[in-house]
């Protein structure tokens, strides 16, 4: 079975703004070799953010759910209760990150890439890692 990974919203937003960047080459190694796992409310922040109208001017709204489609035909839902989010320990400091700690649970993810300082003080988070894309591209090799 493959590993799993959970991808910060910000690293996901990076990678699809800079074709080549860390975050993009992270993406892509663990699209090829891994199993992403998501959840609604990570959809639901990600269609937010690339609804915002800043985004027209770096990405068409084509591409942004070219994105968004190849995300969801190559990743997996796992539904987060809020038994779920209470159940995130220990919590993050920054509360709206403990979704992804919620959905790493869930999912049984080996790995979260963010880039987020409050997510990756908390390395590793009940055995699992929480690496920069760098440090991600670095540790995975292939």
């Amino acid at each position: 079975m493959n590993q799993r990974a959970v991808f910060d919203s910000s690293t996901l937003v990076g990678a699809l703004l800079r074709n080549g960047s860390v975050p993009d080459q992270a993406l892509k190694r663990a699209l090829n070799s891994f199993e992403l796992c998501f959840c609604p409310q990570l959809f639901d922040e990600l269609e937010a953010v690339f609804s915002r109208r800043r985004f027209e001017r770096y990405v068409s709204k084509e591409a942004r759910q070219v994105f968004l489609d190849v995300l969801r035909q190559h990743g997996r839902m796992f539904p987060i209760s809020p038994s779920d989010l209470d159940g995130v320990s220990p919590p993050c400091r920054d509360a709206k990150d403990n979704m992804l700690l919620a959905l790493a649970s869930v999912s049984q993810a080996d790995v979260i890439v963010s880039s987020d300082n409050d997510l990756l003080v908390l390395h590793p988070w009940r055995g699992v890692s929480i690496l920069t894309p760098s440090r991600f591209l670095t540790q995975f090799e292939v």
